[in-house]
């Protein structure tokens, strides 16, 4: 993907019509280039060019997985055309060892790589990624530059810096948290842009979205936000998107108080166009100092800025844990046979915690409100084995074996976040939270500072309390489940139920329906209470829904699905076809109200002067 760039002296030489290139040639950095002007066939050209390489045989690796996704995605699939060449302009024998990996030999001999990279919105069903940590290539609209899926590495050489040249048309800009170095320069009706990394991993935690300039920027505090949108269809703008950003991130800001570790973040929002299959998977993926979002564009701009609060808000709290907290196989990532952390209820479920616990404590949202989501997790925790031991799965969370619990970590791995934070606050009288051990683990290390694996737990006992380790010990590394009307009982809340109305296909944040990815299938999930219209007009767990009303339903327009049953009207007629174990039935029934009846939280009615209620106000308020 990137192409190689070299420095202005070097390129007369070396790229134009004179004389051989020159083997031990000095170059201080890894050269990448990228040409978004002249593609073939929806793909881009990539070059990189490593200096001198001393070994007689050298691997040169596509990831196969990167920070934060916690999946196998062989971005190596997505590569055409390899080559290595050697400093006369030959081609070099290689040989590929698995899809992402080229070995090349004479490598003493090399000179540069290059190769042709198709995007990953182009390929659905099981082969397919992740949309926020995928690619798109669109000539003169669209590139979604999720590096780890264009620039590879060589072996041995992750640690070195990096120099980064991409040539776009002048009608798009860049949006990305990467300063342009130096300023960019044009080349007739292009531009050339020039980034420099000084390691891999700053090339591949830095994306970049370049599309027709549609940002909008502003200030909080000492951090500047930049907002860059690319709508297809020009629904949404950032202008529109502006005010709920800033007021979230505002109140995250204060939230976090003197943590403080970006001047800069920059949210980019890819929003697809549903009547195309360009995109696998809902959500964001988290770096350093920036966010990749991909969302239907036909969301109703309510429902997006919603969504867009949830999930910016678990990737801006990113910037604690674990891009500011984290352990060695975290910081010097393997990206071709990873060596994951033990510590997902900190990365991700810390993280999740966070992004529900600052509604609340900046006041965006009632204290029921913020019960309503814990029990929601709760009881969406208890689909997965509650015995099993967190840390041994996160370690483990590529095999087989434990892939499919990663969906835990946003459940229960933001209720051992809540858990131990009701713990801290009850063993300090209110004074300690889970905020402020992450305050002092971010003191203690920092960005450039890992932690060893098996010593954070150590190191959080030595900066709390030793009753901590009897926490983590039976909890988090233990097997046994988290009894949770106990820590409610600590902080004066209990249990009630009651009758909720609900949307039609979902509740909250909760879906009644679910998709097969390969097959596209749209189909009411299972091991859950359906709501009163579902009962109603007869629909089972585990029917897959062909039509209703006559219109065809699937993975491709299910986010139509959703929002036309907003439209309903009670006492219409319906028609609903599933297929039911292979077989085609036909539901007919009347529109009625969905409600549904759930299992809530509350405070307890208490005197102000009860230890609980004030145990109470120092967990949610801080």
């Amino acid at each position: 993907m990137k192409k190689i760039i070299l420095s202005a002296v070097m390129a007369i030489t070396l790229l134009g019509c004179g004389p051989a290139k020159v083997k031990n040639a000095t170059q201080d950095h890894i050269s990448a280039t990228l040409d978004l002007v002249n593609l073939q066939d929806d793909k881009v050209k990539a070059v990189v060019n490593p200096g001198k390489i001393s070994s007689e045989t050298i691997n040169f690796y596509i990831p196969k997985t990167v920070p934060g996704t916690y999946s196998t995605d062989n971005y190596g699939q997505f590569i055409e055309g390899f080559k290595a060449i050697d400093y006369d302009g030959n081609e070099l024998t290689f040989k590929m060892i698995d899809d992402n990996t080229f070995e090349i030999s004479n490598a003493t001999e090399l000179d540069l790589v290059e190769y042709w990279v198709n995007d990953s919105y182009d390929i659905a069903g099981e082969e397919g990624v992740f949309s926020p940590a995928g690619t798109n290539i669109e000539a003169g609209k669209n590139f979604m530059l999720n590096l780890h899926g264009f620039v590879g590495y060589f072996e041995g050489m992750t640690e070195q810096p990096y120099q980064l040249e991409i040539t776009r048309p002048n009608t798009l800009v860049a949006g990305t948290s990467l300063t342009a170095h130096p300023a960019s320069e044009p080349v007739g009706n292009n531009t050339k842009d020039i980034f420099k990394a000084k390691r891999y991993f700053e090339i591949t935690d830095n994306p970049i979205m370049y599309a027709k300039p549609d940002v909008e920027k502003f200030v909080l505090g000492n951090m500047t936000v930049e907002l860059h949108v690319y709508s297809p269809n020009g629904t949404y703008s950032a202008a529109a998107l502006r005010p709920n950003m800033e007021k979230i991130l505002n109140a995250q800001k204060a939230f976090l108080g003197d943590i403080d570790n970006t001047n800069t973040y920059v949210i980019l929002l890819y929003l697809a166009d549903m009547s195309k299959t360009d995109a696998k998977g809902f959500g964001a993926l988290e770096h350093h100092t920036s966010t990749t979002v991909v969302l239907p564009e036909t969301m109703p701009l309510e429902a997006l800025n919603e969504t867009m609060k949830d999930v910016v808000s678990h990737e801006f709290f990113h910037i604690i844990t674990p891009l500011n907290v984290h352990s060695e196989e975290v910081h010097y990532f393997n990206y071709n046979d990873p060596k994951m952390s033990k510590h997902l209820w900190m990365y991700e479920g810390v993280t999740e915690y966070f992004a529900n616990l600052f509604q609340v404590n900046q006041g965006l949202i009632d204290n029921e409100a913020f019960y309503a989501r814990m029990e929601e997790k709760i009881s969406s925790s208890k689909s997965f084995d509650d015995t099993m031991s967190f840390t041994v799965m996160s370690e483990n969370i590529l095999d087989e074996k434990y892939e499919k619990s990663y969906y835990n970590v946003y459940l229960k791995g933001a209720l051992i976040g809540m858990a131990l934070d009701i713990r801290l606050r009850e063993l300090s009288n209110g004074e300690m939270g889970i905020l402020d051990l992450m305050k002092k683990l971010s003191d203690k290390y920092g960005k450039e500072k890992p932690f060893e694996d098996d010593q954070i737990v150590n190191d959080i006992v030595a900066l709390t309390y030793p009753e901590i380790r009897s926490f983590f010990d039976t909890h988090v590394i233990g097997t046994t489940p988290i009894p949770y009307d106990e820590f409610f009982e600590k902080v004066g809340v209990e249990k009630s139920q009651k009758e909720e109305t609900t949307d039609y296909f979902l509740h909250g944040q909760m879906p009644f329906i679910d998709a097969n990815p390969d097959t596209k299938e749209v189909f009411i999930r299972e091991g859950i209470a359906l709501n009163s219209f579902m009962e109603k007009i007869g629909l089972q767990g585990g029917d897959v829904i062909q039509s209703i009303n006559g219109t065809e339903y699937n993975l491709d327009n299910i986010f139509l699905l959703i929002t036309s049953s907003r439209n309903w009207k009670e006492g219409d007629d319906i028609e609903i076809k599933v297929k039911r174990d292979d077989k085609e039935v036909t539901l007919k029934g009347k529109v009625s109200t969905p409600t549904t009846t759930v299992t809530t939280l509350k405070d307890k009615d208490l005197p102000a002067t009860d230890k609980r209620v004030k145990l109470r106000e120092a967990w949610l308020k801080g």
